[in-house]
């Protein structure tokens, strides 16, 4: 991966999946609706409509998207196509500039989708060696031994918050770092515009 694909904070595997779907459901809603501005969650919801049996994209929320995203970013920029992630906004509002919208509608967008499963199968290569991925219900257990004895930093983690966070703790992080990630993401989340 090139220097200017690497991500700024560490990607996790699902990142990295979640990401590939993205850059799927973006291209489907480009070619059926133009480069029109998308929000989180409809983005999200394309991706689950397009891969309805993909359990980790099931569990995927909108606070949690900006690092999936930023994979979108990156395919796109070491790719050499226009970048997709700058039609997910928070919500829906039609402000990206006529230039950016039209690159995107020019692009070869199947060109981009035959290189995504190569893109992401290098990135996921160059994932640490010490994230040990789990299976759902041992991350489930381990955030809620974590929850348990953690109770004050975990006060305003919500349901809808726990499945971002199970989500991390399958691509192998552990509790802490995945709960410090995930108010990080939240907290920018809430300041987007």
């Amino acid at each position: 991966m090139s220097d200017s694909s690497k991500p700024s904070i560490q990607w996790t595997i699902t990142d990295i999946d979640v990401g590939a779907r993205l850059v799927e459901a973006l291209v489907q809603h480009v070619k059926a609706n133009g480069p029109v501005p998308i929000s989180y969650a409809d983005v999200l919801e394309r991706g689950r409509i397009m891969y309805p049996h993909d359990a980790v994209l099931g569990r995927a929320v909108p606070v949690g998207i900006r690092p999936k995203l930023g994979f979108v970013s990156a395919f796109c920029v070491a790719g050499g196509f226009p970048d997709l992630s700058c039609l997910v906004v928070k919500e829906a509002s039609g402000t990206e500039s006529v230039a950016e919208r039209s690159s995107i509608s020019g692009a070869d967008w199947s060109a981009a989708l035959a290189q995504l499963d190569a893109y992401a199968a290098q990135a996921r290569a160059a994932l640490p060696r010490n994230l040990k991925p789990r299976k759902e219900r041992p991350a489930e257990v381990a955030w809620y031994a974590y929850f348990c004895s953690h109770r004050e930093a975990c006060a305003k983690v919500t349901s809808e918050d726990k499945k971002e966070i199970v989500n991390m703790l399958m691509s192998g992080l552990d509790p802490d770092t995945a709960l410090r990630r995930f108010l990080a993401a939240k907290a920018e989340f809430a300041n987007a515009s």
